[in-house]
């Protein structure tokens, strides 16, 4: 199994959440952003933002299996909208020009906004083989050094008249794997990740600090050679005690890519084994729970000052706009709604037993509140208090 075979599942998950419809920074939902796989500096952990995302699998394999980990997530990177206070030719070789922050600036019609980008990290580990490990895990630290980046923005003159200026923290980690055999044969991973970047003074007890110096949409990706992983959801009977014992904090280990068992994709989000992008999806919408072809008409009917907003924000949400322009009727069409033929499992599913509840005869009338209410009869619905909307919808119909 090829990592890259995996990466457009992986890849889904890590942007998750990234930006969501109206897709425009002015949304209070886009404020409220990196809620997904975050791994906090420990120093915050008490706040209630896990520090450690941990996972158990289970291998089959002998003495010389051996499997590969991936670690991937975002870290998040601000981008502050800087007006010069006089326009210039060139920015000074050291330090800030002379400059005002400001939440947005309009140069020349391009609309320059203060945004939270991401910058995509992964750390990798192995191959190791389970036997290697069994007494005394493998750790590894890493580290990401800070960056201060100022880019000069000109107006149609050629002077710069605004900067953007983009601010990343340092960050550390650990990651572990250990292994403990359980039969000859098969074995239980255990693979973790940590945020141990310090924190100091204020930064300890405010989450918008906090969330700058953590991990983001954190998953893991797993592959194995000379083996095979054990599905979580549907382990074989012989492993299904062993499967409900495995403790993942944080993480849903499912298995990914064709249908083996060679990879396993620990993710924050729930998942079936074997998830796939549908492959009339034409690209990322930073929404899977949603439905491509809604989001798509929905992006298509903003009027043009909300789609110059959304391409102001970053290079992912202007492609997502340029790439929605050019779907033609085809692929809309596509999106609509698509037939598949599967395997029948008819030949190996028998049918349940008949119980006794189809033995019983069918009611001719049913007696509820003094009334006899039989098959046709004309009701009047009048659910009871705290429904759902379905409730009130049919409320007195």
């Amino acid at each position: 199994m090829k990592l890259d075979s995996i990466r457009a599942i992986a890849n889904a998950v890590l942007y998750e959440g990234y930006i969501l419809y109206p897709y425009r920074p002015s949304s209070i939902k886009n404020r409220q952003r990196w809620t997904i796989g975050g791994v906090f500096p420990e120093a915050f952990d008490q706040q209630g933002d896990a520090s450690r995302m941990e996972t158990q699998v289970l291998l089959r394999g002998g003495e010389q299996a051996a499997f590969n980990v991936n670690f991937r997530f975002l870290q998040v990177m601000t981008r502050e909208v800087g007006q010069l206070a006089t326009p210039a030719q060139e920015l000074p070789e050291e330090g800030e020009p002379a400059l005002t922050r400001v939440p947005s600036f309009n140069l020349d019609g391009r609309e320059l906004l203060a945004w939270e980008e991401a910058i995509e990290r992964e750390i990798a580990l192995g191959p190791l083989r389970p036997a290697d490990i069994q007494e005394v895990a493998t750790v590894l630290p890493f580290r990401f050094e800070g960056a201060h980046e100022i880019e000069p923005v000109r107006a149609q003159d050629g002077c710069i008249a605004a900067v953007l200026i983009r601010t990343s923290h340092k960050i550390q980690g650990v990651i572990d794997a250990k292994a403990q055999r359980l039969a000859t044969d098969v074995w239980k991973l255990t693979i973790g990740i940590e945020n141990v970047t310090p924190l100091v003074g204020a930064d300890l007890k405010e989450r918008a600090a906090a969330q700058l110096r953590a991990f983001a949409s954190t998953h893991t990706i797993l592959t194995v050679q000379d083996g095979a992983f054990v599905s979580l959801l549907d382990p074989p009977d012989d492993l299904r005690e062993a499967a409900a014992q495995c403790r993942n904090v944080g993480a849903f280990p499912v298995l990914v890519g064709e249908q083996d068992s060679s990879a396993m994709l620990a993710s924050p989000i729930i998942l079936y084994d074997h998830p796939a992008i549908a492959p009339e999806s034409p690209g990322d919408l930073f929404d899977g729970t949603e439905i491509d072809e809604i989001l798509t008409l929905r992006i298509l009917a903003m009027t043009d000052a909300e789609k110059r907003e959304m391409a102001s924000v970053d290079a992912r949400a202007r492609a997502l706009l340029e790439r929605t322009h050019a779907l033609t009727a085809e692929d809309m069409a596509r999106l609509h709604g698509v037939m598949r033929d599967h395997p029948s499992q008819a030949s190996q599913i028998e049918p349940p037993p008949m119980g006794r509840d189809h033995e019983k005869p069918r009611l001719v009338s049913l007696l509820a509140s003094g009334r006899s209410l039989c098959v046709g009869a004309r009701v009047r619905l009048r659910p009871k208090s705290g429904g759902d909307i379905m409730d009130i919808a049919l409320r007195d119909k």
